[in-house]
């Protein structure tokens, strides 16, 4: 067991969310109205879910961030801190709601969302300066899209010219300036994101083969291309190798790649080849969607070791 003296400190840049969630037997057509079975709210947001994925996977975590003034705000921060995140670098937005999500989940545990990004849309110079002072401790810093693009670019090569591992999970789908992808360590997007990053569609091992070199070219250190039940494909410009699906009845997908980000940036910061992180990911992620929740779906440290090889 680690002790709180010798965990990586991994933190996380990004977005915080409550999540309003339906179920139901299939998702609606355009302009149809279906009846659902059930209805649950739980907290999510891609940012908090990978910071809670990390704290659960061992690391000492830390969260920057913002949430609104509303009835969500309070919870959202108390529900980071019984998961072991660190939330003194969480800021309060006047006047704006906190990040939601608005799930629909069909049979099968696909499913549709819509975000209104509220405070998330309001970091900006207090969050980078909290990255900046962290950074001469961090291991691994790890963003996502639910923030400006801006300032994840800043926080990012701040932390880069410090020597911390940088993750980008590039999601919700926005266009990434040329200039960013120098700074990242390894890119993770799934094949919806591959697809908007590159340009042409993804449908399989060949062009996600593809797709990981062209981004590797455009100057990541490494890119893993998560490929959903196909598993994840990975390259750092020197090797490549796709990680196989662990086989697991899926419940609900909702973030599987968070748990899938939290997992690889521990294995990472221990200083575990890229292979193996990303297979400690792919387990991660495979755990996640066999249970309902963001953030109450990220697994153990303990359970993902269970799921590996020799475990």
């Amino acid at each position: 067991m680690h002790t709180n003296d010798d965990r990586p400190m991994i933190v996380s840049l990004g977005g915080i969310n409550m999540d309003l969630v339906t179920f139901a037997d299939r998702l609606p057509a355009d302009g149809e109205t279906v009846v659902g079975n059930r209805f649950v709210t739980y907290a999510g947001g891609k940012g908090a879910n990978q910071a809670v994925a990390s704290a659960r996977m061992g690391a000492r975590s830390k969260m920057v961030g913002r949430v609104g003034d509303d009835m969500f705000g309070p919870q959202l921060i108390e529900l980071l801190e019984t998961a072991s995140v660190e939330t003194d670098a969480v800021g309060v937005t006047l006047g704006v709601s906190s990040g939601i999500a608005v799930i629909n989940v069909g049979e099968g545990g696909q499913n549709r969302i819509v975000q209104v990004l509220g405070a998330n849309d309001t970091c900006g110079d207090s969050e980078y300066n909290a990255i900046a002072e962290l950074a001469p401790q961090m291991s691994a810093l790890l963003l996502q899209l639910e923030v400006s693009v801006e300032l994840s670019l800043r926080a990012a090569a701040t932390a880069a010219s410090q020597g911390v591992t940088v993750l980008l999970d590039p999601g919700p789908v926005r266009p990434i300036p040329s200039d960013f992808y120098r700074h990242i360590s390894v890119i993770t997007p799934n094949e919806t994101e591959a697809e908007a990053l590159v340009g042409y569609r993804i449908t399989g091992l060949e062009t996600a083969r593809s797709a990981a070199r062209e981004l590797v070219n455009r100057g990541v250190g490494a890119a893993v291309v998560k490929l959903g039940a196909q598993g994840a494909y990975w390259d750092d410009g020197e090797r490549t190798g796709r990680v196989p699906a662990f086989p697991v009845e899926a419940v609900d997908t909702v973030a599987a790649g968070d748990a899938f980000n939290g997992a690889l940036a521990v294995a990472l910061s221990e200083g575990r080849p890229l292979e193996e992180a990303v297979r400690w990911g792919a387990a991660a992620g495979a755990l996640a969607v066999t249970r309902v929740g963001a953030q109450d779906s990220m697994p153990t440290r303990e359970a993902v070791f269970g799921m590996l090889p020799g475990g």
